[in-house]
């Protein structure tokens, strides 16, 4: 008799493990998923999901300089539209890619990437900065410009500049690094010039951010040197290390950045994406346990003493690497940069351009990237990520915006609030009342009083629950709409006759602090 049971055990054994194999094959996400399902199954109802939309080389839009206006636009439309449709609720708009402009209110010339040559105007004139916030606003998406501060050429093609560029008014402002012309940032005159181009944007146009890529000073080329010697010998006063000097000019004009944002529009947030790395602990005992190039020490960029010091509301260093890296662990640096937040929000650089990269097999990993977003999510510290680049995303390889539209960014999200910068949430929307129509539920309310701040309410979210339901608003799941205007009313057409539905709205301001919820209202379909 123990013969037959032993048969009988090894072919159950069998018939299992045929079953399996006959099973559809599941991606790697999917598997995942089911072994960290404590992780997913509650999405965070805040969290920054950005993503670089690059226009320098025209790597992102326009997909080539000197498109038609109208193909521009539609451009734009078509990439919002299916970073909407990933979940993605921040962009990050290259305005300013070497002292030229994608905004027409500017103190510099057209960009060439835009038009096919620089200083040239679109035509038929529009704004395309102007155009992107509103409509990534209209997608319940905040806008971030960003701005390359030091690269005034990003090749050597110094002949074709136009008469109205910086370089050709003030050209002992500048030094050539690596065959570019770059801001010399120990000239005080350099910084105050480039001051006053972030606030020409702060000022006239309605952005939600301010925002800097990683360059500074240049990164290091074997045979180059920078050529900043009579400007230390003019300015370096104080100063025995020329590079203890370069750190403190780009130090000052991050402060002077934060403060003039400060003073002109507190609402705009100020953010930097620095080198991953600050520093490696043979460098410095505060740096991390990596090894590879460093912002401190190669750029002159102390980031981390930026975060310190509450110059900036979030950073957004670049861990492109991957998890347990043998150099820089993706891992070991977000552990280190949420040792080094000192209350300022952290968001995550993520490498989607590596994704599936040939010469590193953890990029040929389908699960690479989520294994990434899971990490990041278990840590308090850690209020979201942005992905390099937009062209990354939508390309979709390994099937990461696949990922992000089904599971991680499958339910809205808003945006992290800044309690620094305001803490005051508006008052409640009042009067909510809902009335069945042809087209679905009618939803509308009345704009609340304003709140003692005095600020008007900027947006609304909108909350739905099956009748037997019970009202939890911190599950994103019953998120149904998030708007960045003062509409005071909304249709939901996704309702089935006979069912009873319950409907709660809440306010927004402009730094996205959420009100307390208007009285439940049911709808009772007939």
């Amino acid at each position: 008799m123990r013969i037959y049971r032993l048969l009988i055990f090894f072919l159950l054994i069998f018939t299992i493990c045929l079953k399996a194999r006959a099973q559809p094959v599941q991606n790697v996400d999917s598997i995942l998923n089911a072994k960290n399902a404590d992780s997913d199954t509650t999405p965070p109802k805040r969290e920054f999901r950005g993503v670089w939309i690059a226009t320098v080389e025209n790597i992102d839009w326009p997909s080539k300089p000197g498109l038609p206006v109208s193909e521009q636009k539609q451009e734009m439309i078509d990439r919002l539209n299916a970073h909407q449709r990933q979940g993605i609720n921040e962009i990050m708009f290259q305005i300013r890619p070497a002292a030229d402009a994608f905004y027409a209110k500017s103190r510099e010339p057209w960009s060439k990437w835009l038009t096919g040559k620089q200083g040239k105007a679109p035509d038929p004139a529009y704004d395309p900065l102007e155009f992107a916030i509103n409509e990534a606003h209209k997608r319940g998406m905040e806008l971030h410009a960003w701005f390359n501060p030091y690269r005034a050429t990003n090749d050597g093609k110094f002949s074709l500049l136009a008469p109205s560029h910086i370089t050709r008014i003030k050209p002992e402002w500048f030094f050539t690094y690596g065959g570019i012309k770059l801001f010399n940032p120990g000239i005080p005159e350099v910084r105050d010039y480039i001051v006053k181009v972030f606030l020409d944007v702060v000022d006239n146009y309605d952005i939600d951010g301010v925002h800097l890529d990683d360059y500074f000073y240049p990164y290091q080329i074997d045979g180059q040197h920078i050529d900043d010697a009579q400007a230390f010998a003019t300015y370096g006063a104080g100063y025995l290390d020329i590079k203890d000097w370069r750190r403190h000019n780009v130090d000052t004009l991050i402060e002077m950045l934060s403060d003039s944002i400060q003073a002109h529009k507190p609402r705009v947030k100020f953010g930097i994406s620095p080198f991953g790395i600050w520093a490696n602990t043979r460098q410095n005992p505060d740096g991390s346990a990596t090894h590879g190039g460093s912002s401190y020490y190669e750029l002159f960029a102390d980031s981390r003493k930026w975060v310190k010091e509450g110059w900036v509301d979030y950073i957004n260093p670049q861990l492109y690497w991957p998890m347990d890296d043998r150099n820089a662990a993706f891992n070991t640096l977000l552990d280190w940069w949420s040792n080094n937040t000192y209350g300022r929000h952290l968001y995550i650089g993520m490498a989607a351009y590596r994704i599936n990269e040939r010469k590193v097999n953890k990029f040929k990993n389908p699960g690479q990237m989520p294994e990434q977003i899971r990490y990041l999510r278990k840590n308090p510290r850690v209020q979201g990520s942005v992905y390099f680049s937009s062209k990354s995303l939508i390309n979709n390889p390994l099937g990461i915006a696949d990922s992000l539209r089904q599971n991680y960014y499958k339910y809205p999200a808003l945006p992290p609030v800044m309690l620094w910068l305001d803490s005051v949430a508006p008052k409640p929307p009042v009067n909510f009342t809902t009335t069945q129509t042809p087209r679905g539920v009618e939803l509308k309310w009345t704009t609340p009083e304003l709140a003692q701040d005095k600020e008007p309410v900027y947006g609304y979210v909108v909350y739905k629950f099956d009748g037997n339901e019970k009202v939890n608003l911190n599950d994103p799941r019953h998120i149904l709409h998030i708007q960045y205007n003062s509409n005071t009313y909304f249709i939901d057409n996704d309702v089935k006759r006979g069912k009873t539905y319950l409907y709660v709205v809440t306010a927004l301001d402009r730094l996205k602090n959420e009100s307390e919820p208007s009285p439940t209202v049911a709808a009772v379909l007939k």
